[in-house]
């Protein structure tokens, strides 16, 4: 029954530490989002960092992307920027990879 519950608590450390990965390159991508659009909006140092914490904090209104999707998007439009959807989706692809490669470079 030991080695059980050793296999059992093992696949419990990875499937936590696979969670927190996940979690941890989401934000990171977010945060790297949010400094996109920033940048768009010609926002620069401590606004643009300001708004690229409000994207990262956007994400936990609700399970997923689209409480971010709609953020950077809305934000984007008030700005008077004709930035597509499909644009914003695709960049939100791309830096989900970078956050990855980021993430697993940090260890």
């Amino acid at each position: 029954m030991s080695q059980f519950e050793d296999r059992q608590k093992g696949q419990e450390a990875k499937y936590a530490f696979d969670a927190e990965k996940k979690f941890k390159a989401e934000a990171r991508r977010n945060k790297l989002v949010g400094i996109w659009a920033a940048e768009l909006m010609s926002l620069t140092g401590d606004e643009a960092k300001a708004y690229a914490a409000e994207v990262v904090a956007a994400d936990f209104e609700e399970a997923g992307d689209a409480d971010v999707f709609r953020k950077v998007s809305a934000d984007l439009k008030a700005k008077g920027l004709n930035i597509g959807d499909d644009v914003i989706r695709q960049k939100m692809d791309q830096l989900v990879l970078v956050a990855n490669e980021q993430i697993a470079a940090e260890g």
